[in-house]
């Protein structure tokens, strides 16, 4: 407790005064207390998979200060589209890795001291919410199917761990003044004492912004895309006994967002809290609840040929959703070679979109109201055993899942019957998956590893019932989406040459089940079921189950820092091909949409007495468009700069760079070859505040 040591002190103080008669009894000293603010102790196993961590110090300098920047230096890990969330639609932001496509949804599972951070609704990242400063540590699991973190880990798991005691400081702060009227600015505090700390936290950024449309395609109509944005924590850890710790945190954050024409602007906004118990004594365990609260508008507009006028099309005036669920886990003791942990896992997600569509002289005359429930429970059992220079890792669990209580209904605003009014039927399974890893050590600098995994993933509230439009391209939801279910292998070696130089090298091949895709059905013009109108440059779109998306590669990191200057590289090279038939075997051998062949990131960077530079090259080859791989974006290399010079031992000026060269980013292309760029250049200058670890 919090006076143990103060009780044990003042306890031997009273025997020896009172003693009169000899020497006092000893007092044994109470055991010290140590938070640490995470939870339970990474798997000995992991060796035997491809894990890449991100340490607070790069996490820290990097140009753009945005978490999806930082996540870049693993090559590989993607989102849908390649705008980061300035401008793209929160809705392309679900992440991904190894090639195997995606859409809004992630195909990686996304946690955050243990919380599933992944929208309930739709899947996708709300990046604006993870200021970089809350973080002390980023771990991503390359592969590795659906362990012991559950069901979503189909290419691999992004962990974010919160700055713990040793990383915090009493006051942290920066604002910054950049391209475009861009203000970026964000502060945190830390109270921290030997048995337990807290920490308030918040950020603040807006922009007037680029426009998206490049210089070619564009007309009367496009305009910058502005944005605003904001976010806050209050995250605390209590320890409650020697080795019990208490960690609870409430965040909250709003997005506002245009994407560069009139009516496609979007809001988000949404807050979580979650409790966390940590025991650490001869039985490990942790005991988890949490709650996310989430709302998603947005708008959608249609625009002319000339671009000299846009109608509005769709009015997604709220999407709310709620996420609760639990976790629990034991490490019994099985002594210093053997680890196991055991647990169970439920995740209950609701939600639901309202729209307002079908837009006569600029007023909507219908409306849609569409939703469900979605619920995972699975129980779990991973370990490891260590054999001299080879550690075996063995884990499996059974998930059961239900989706229920799907509806959709469709009426005219003004008096009169309904258009539609369905409900869908009730569904349930049962998902049994496992993974096994080996790594050998077969020298002190070479270690030899390979993994085989299965993972699933349930169809997101969004892919079930919300239909959606992209400039003149419209795609339906589908309630009758099955789960799409992963296999993979992998095999790898790492070098490490001296303790801090090491080269990874891992070789896979995945096989994603059941893909959700959209597929193209039709072309306008024309109405379409679910969406209403396609004007005659758009396509008509719906979400369907592939049969397979196949994709091997490999991937190869390396890191060098003999001293105050380093060097880290990742390279991911994938070939995912499409296998189709029925009604999507136009797609049969061709690539996911979205999905480069090549990923490149090199950084080099030096740290010295307050002094700290980074520079890096990041590439990403050719990808399509498209499902049909019609339409390709051209490849981008671009090179981002950061500068801090220190003032003195606390106060820096910092200076960053995104995009140096002004290199252009081609992130989408809609049915009128209206081609949409990411990030130009864009110039900071700030001042940071940070007292020097």
């Amino acid at each position: 407790m919090f006076t143990s040591r103060f009780a044990a002190l003042l306890l031997a103080g009273c025997s020896s005064a009172g003693l009169a008669q000899g020497a006092p009894p000893p007092v044994d000293a109470a055991p010290d207390i140590v938070v640490t603010g995470r939870g339970l102790r990474d798997q000995p196993g992991d060796r035997a998979f491809d894990v890449v961590e991100i340490d607070r110090a790069r996490i820290r300098a990097n140009a753009s200060d945005r978490l999806e920047s930082v996540l870049a230096d693993v090559a590989g890990l993607q989102q849908f589209r390649r705008s980061d969330s300035r401008t793209a639609n929160p809705t392309s932001q679900g992440i991904t890795l190894r090639g195997i496509g995606g859409n809004a949804s992630s195909r990686a599972l996304l946690v955050l001291d243990g919380v599933p951070q992944v929208d309930p609704f739709g899947g996708w990242v709300a990046f604006p919410a993870y200021a970089t400063d809350r973080l002390g540590r980023i771990r991503v699991t390359r592969g590795g199917g659906s362990g012991f973190y559950g069901p979503g880990a189909l290419a691999g798991t992004v962990e974010l761990e919160s700055a713990a005691p040793d990383g915090l400081a009493p006051f942290v702060g920066g604002v910054a003044y950049g391209s475009h009227d861009a203000v970026d600015a964000r502060g945190s505090a830390a109270l921290v004492r030997p048995s337990g700390f807290a920490t308030l936290s918040a950020a603040f950024a807006r922009g007037d912004g680029f426009v998206p449309t490049v210089a070619e395609s564009r007309g009367p109509i496009d305009r910058p895309a502005p944005y605003r944005q904001a976010s806050g924590a209050i995250r605390g850890v209590l320890a409650v006994a020697p080795d019990i710790e208490l960690q609870t945190s409430v965040a909250a954050f709003t997005d506002t967002r245009e994407r560069g024409t009139p009516f496609t602007d979007n809001r988000s906004e949404g807050a979580d809290a979650s409790l966390r118990l940590v025991g650490r004594g001869r039985w490990g365990w942790s005991a988890l609840a949490y709650v996310q609260t989430r709302a998603f508008a947005s708008s959608f507009a249609a625009v002319n040929a000339a671009r000299t006028a846009a109608t509005q099309t769709l009015d997604q005036y709220n999407t709310p959703a709620t996420g609760i669920g639990a976790r629990l886990e034991v490490e019994p003791p099985l002594g210093e070679r053997v680890q196991l942990r055991l647990g169970a896992d439920l995740r209950d997600v609701t939600g639901r979109t309202q729209e307002r569509y079908t837009f006569v002289a600029a007023a909507p005359t219908r409306r849609r109201v569409a939703g469900g429930e979605n619920l995972t429970a699975g129980i779990f059992a991973d370990g490891s055993v260590q054999l001299g220079a080879i550690t075996l890792s063995l884990g499996g669990r059974v998930d059961r899942w239900r989706i229920a209580d799907g509806f959709l209904r469709e009426r005219p605003l003004a008096p009169g019957t309904a258009l539609t009014d369905l409900a869908f039927p009730d569904r349930e399974g049962t998902e049994a998956t496992g993974r096994a890893g080996l790594a050998w050590q077969v020298a002190r600098p070479l270690t030899l590893r390979t993994a085989a995994y299965t993972g699933w993933r349930l169809p997101t509230l969004n892919e079930l019932y919300r239909p959606f439009r992209v400039g003149a391209d419209a795609t339906a939801a589908n309630a009758a989406l099955s789960p799409e279910r992963l296999r993979g292998v992998e095999g790898g070696a790492t070098l490490s040459l001296t303790p801090t130089t090491s080269i990874a090298a891992t070789w896979f091949l995945n096989q994603l089940d059941d893909a959700v895709a959209n597929v193209t059905a039709g072309r306008g013009p024309g109405t379409f079921p679910l969406v209403g109108f396609v004007a005659a440059n758009g396509s008509y779109r719906v979400r369907r189950n592939l049969d397979a998306v196949r994709s091997q590669g490999f991937e190869l990191d390396a890191a060098w820092r003999p001293g105050p200057v380093g060097v880290r590289a990742s390279w991911s090279h994938v070939d995912p091909r499409v296998r189709a038939s029925g009604a999507a075997v136009a797609l049969d051998g061709l690539r996911p949409a979205q999905t480069p062949r090549d990923q490149v990131s090199a950084t080099i960077d030096g740290r010295h007495r307050g002094f700290v530079a980074s520079f890096t090259v990041r590439h990403v080859a050719r990808q399509f468009e498209d499902d049909q791989n019609s339409r390709s974006l051209a490849p981008a290399t671009t090179a981002d700069a950061y500068l801090a010079i220190p003032v003195t031992a606390a106060l820096s000026i910092e200076g960053r760079a995104e995009n140096l060269f002004d290199e252009r980013v081609e992130a989408g292309i809609s049915g009128a070859d209206i081609v949409e760029r990411a990030t130009p250049r864009t110039l900071w200058i700030g001042l940071r505040y940070r007292p020097r670890d």
